[in-house]
């Protein structure tokens, strides 16, 4: 495994979390900054046309892209709602697709997700 492959496993695999049956999962406010995103709404579009993808392809996406929304402090006792996904890998997969190719690290987690993908099937 080259230097960079292990790095990639490393950033990816550091912010995977598992639930309490075992399924593996990513947090999207996680993943963003390491795909390079700085804003949520332009990720969400990324997010969104990978929802789509998935619905066109016949899967669930609310299997793939579960809401895991929460109350966030914004000051003076004052809380709001801070939208946030939980991905599976195949999630992540068609994010890491649906990315700004311009991105190197797109294509680190474009191959990353593509290989973890196929391991699990």
């Amino acid at each position: 495994m080259s230097k960079l492959e292990l790095h990639n496993d490393m950033v990816f695999h550091s912010i995977k979390h598992i639930d309490e049956y075992g399924n593996e999962y990513w947090l999207a406010r996680e993943l963003m900054p390491i795909l390079q995103y700085s804003n949520w709404q332009n990720f969400e579009k990324i997010i969104n046309k990978s929802i789509t993808a998935c619905e066109n392809s016949d899967f669930n996406a609310t299997y793939h892209f579960i809401d895991a929304s929460k109350m966030v402090a914004i000051g003076s006792r004052a809380y709001r709602k801070q939208k946030d996904y939980k991905l599976s890998r195949y999630a992540c997969y068609l994010i890491a697709q649906n990315g700004d190719s311009r991105k190197s690290v797109i294509a680190l987690a474009q191959t990353y997700f593509a290989i973890q993908t196929r391991r699990k099937k």
